[in-house]
């Protein structure tokens, strides 16, 4: 729910005192038995809620997708499959999703994108992860510059892409094997880092662990680590030093003038 829209149609007598509070009964969240979906959490965090589509029935998660767009506001989902996307689109035919990422989103209204953050990977084979972070910092209103394949294995791949770090805010560095990248990227820029181990990679990868345990324990300073393969957690916290970035640079030049 648009608190900040129905207010302001409130001031602007576009609807009646009754009518919000009608819309405002579901605050702080609505109850669908299955599920308790928080219609406030923009209000308080500033992103509205996101659905992680894993394990979901269909019937619980189409559900969610309808009552979340009746209430007019842009729904994220991660982690979805084309039999949930095409059962989703029935009802919602302007669903959208990717193969890719996996983020399956209904999007009512154009966006905006600010701000800049770069999303790297160490190879191909990162991209789904780095794709789920790059698609949902836009998702919440971020601009993304896109690095791919430019792990260590061959590091003037890297190196001669250096521009592209200029005026981000920060970077999302994804990588599987041993997870050295984000500890390089970290070394040449002067932005956070935050680090996404993936579990590409062979046996003694663990699923990521090897790379989880590299991005930790790396000596280089500014990086901060998410969970294995969790792009969308990256891209949350990615956005919120964005945004902070974008509001320090506005007292800065209000400050200058």
């Amino acid at each position: 729910m648009d608190v900040t829209r129905l207010l302001t149609q409130v001031k602007n007598n576009e609807i009646s005192i009754e009518q919000a509070e009608a819309e405002l009964k579901n605050l702080p969240y609505e109850d669908l038995g299955f599920a308790k979906l928080d219609h406030h959490r923009k209000v308080r965090q500033g992103f509205e809620e996101v659905v992680y589509c894993q394990g979901k029935t269909t019937e619980h998660l189409v559900k969610i997708y309808q009552t979340l767009a009746g209430e007019g506001i842009d729904v994220l989902g991660t982690r979805a499959t084309r039999e949930q996307y095409e059962a989703v689109q029935v009802v919602l035919p302007e669903a959208k999703w990717d193969e890719v990422s996996r983020i399956l989103k209904v999007e009512k209204r154009e966006k905006e994108l600010k701000g800049r953050i770069v999303v790297c990977t160490g190879g191909t084979a990162d991209v789904p992860v780095a794709e789920e972070a790059a698609q949902v910092a836009e998702f919440f209103g971020t601009k993304v510059t896109r690095l791919y394949d430019v792990g260590v294995a061959g590091i003037h791949r890297l190196l001669s892409n250096m521009p592209a770090f200029e005026d981000a805010s920060c970077v999302v560095a994804v990588a599987g094997m041993e997870g050295a990248l984000a500890g390089v990227v970290a070394g040449l820029v002067d932005v956070p880092v935050i680090a996404v181990p993936t579990s590409v990679g062979y046996g003694a990868n663990f699923g990521g662990v090897s790379a989880l345990l590299t991005m930790l324990n790396s000596c280089a300073n500014g990086i901060t680590v998410v969970n294995i393969d969790n792009g969308y957690g990256a891209a949350y916290v990615a956005t919120q030093i964005n945004r902070l970035s974008l509001g320090q640079k506005k007292q800065e030049d209000e400050t200058h003038e």
